[in-house]
């Protein structure tokens, strides 16, 4: 098994494919990395999360090419333990913790990371959505007790500055996943976060987002989260990070930052309206989260794991050819609905690969 090498070209699907290679043990060589670019080879976001990749794990063995547009990554075993990451200013906090998350419930020992940077920018997915969103992906596979991620510092983008923790248990098997209900959206929880400017800029993206919401549902919750002094990171900013609950505990959610010159009132509609347009693409699942749900389907026991969930994205298409090669495990995709061919969700199922943590300490 570790003498096949998984090959790929290019620099797209960079992180979930290095995720595939940790979590199935089979080395992974990534090639023509930007090569017919400018400025070719890996960037430092990318040799970043490499670096921590090898914080995470044990004996994994990564060589970049002198000219940095190839990599070979030989995986070793997931340790987890105590960590702290300085991540770079040019991606969020939210580049590196997507991938890690994927990967700590199968650690050796439970994982708590300090990571440092940018917490919100318009890339990635911002520390509150995982907070709020992604870690409760984790709870529908059985993965919960100490799961938590808290955000010590803001740091808006250029300057960053801020902190989070990310605190993971470790688990012996994920549980297979049956979630083809998504009920009807129940309740709206929000927050506005406004840091080095105006605190009322977080009240202004409050009001604009209830002028839209309040024609929909009354329970509505929008927290205002305004950080001074050190907390608040090195540069000015704010944005709005909305969330939808079903009464299945569908989850959807959007946001959306502050940019030069658009007034907050307009941040917060941009956010609404993404929400909104996430919600009418109907399943269980919003799109941000696809890959992550359909890994742990992956990994879970060797049962047939079902989920709806809206169309896939072209992330996700690859994402599924990459679980393919890695997993040798393939999804059925039909519409949730046979009766209504035009519905836009569709039910995704598999076989679980009964993927068991070898590594946790049992002692």
């Amino acid at each position: 098994m570790a003498g096949s090498v998984i090959q790929y070209s290019g620099h797209q699907y960079f992180r979930h494919r290095l995720v595939l290679s940790i979590l199935s043990g089979k080395p992974v060589k990534i090639e023509k990395i930007r090569s017919d670019d400018k400025n070719p080879g890996l960037r430092d976001f990318e040799v970043s999360l490499l670096r921590l990749l090898e914080k995470v794990t044990n004996g994994t063995v990564i060589e970049i090419s002198v000219t940095g547009t190839a990599i070979l990554l030989k995986p070793g075993i997931i340790a987890g333990g105590p960590l702290v990451h300085d991540c770079p200013l040019t991606r969020s906090i939210g580049y590196f913790l997507e991938p890690i998350i994927m990967i700590a419930p199968f650690a050796k020992k439970p994982l708590q990371l300090t990571l440092r940077g940018i917490t919100t920018d318009d890339n990635d997915l911002s520390a509150d959505l995982i907070r709020t969103v992604t870690l409760p992906h984790l709870q529908l596979f059985g993965i919960s007790d100490g799961l938590e991620l808290r955000i010590k510092k803001r740091g808006a983008p250029p300057g960053g500055g801020g902190e989070v923790q990310f605190l993971c248990p470790i688990v012996k098997q994920v549980k297979t996943l049956n979630f083809v209900e998504p009920g009807k959206i129940k309740r709206i929880r929000g927050i506005a976060h406004a840091v080095r400017v105006n605190p009322q800029f977080s009240n202004r993206m409050i009001e604009a987002a209830r002028s839209v919401l309040n024609r929909y549902i009354p329970d509505i919750y929008l927290y205002s989260d305004v950080y001074k002094g050190e907390e608040s990171g090195k540069s000015p900013g704010y944005a709005l990070s909305l969330l939808a609950e079903s009464t299945t505990s569908a989850l959807f959610c959007s946001e959306a930052t502050s940019k030069p010159g658009v007034a907050p009132e307009d941040i917060a509609l941009q956010a609404t309206r993404a929400l909104l347009s996430e919600i009418s693409k109907g399943g269980c699942v919003d799109q941000k989260h696809q890959s992550l749900v359909l890994l742990m389907m992956v990994l879970g026991s060797e049962d047939v794991g079902r989920c709806r969930m809206s169309q896939p994205t072209t992330r996700t298409i690859q994402f599924l050819r990459d679980v393919q090669d890695f997993f040798g495990t393939s999804f059925k995709i039909v519409p949730s609905d046979p009766s209504k061919p035009d519905s836009l969700d569709l039910l995704y199922s598999c076989y679980g690969t009964g993927y068991v943590n070898a590594n946790r300490n049992l002692a």
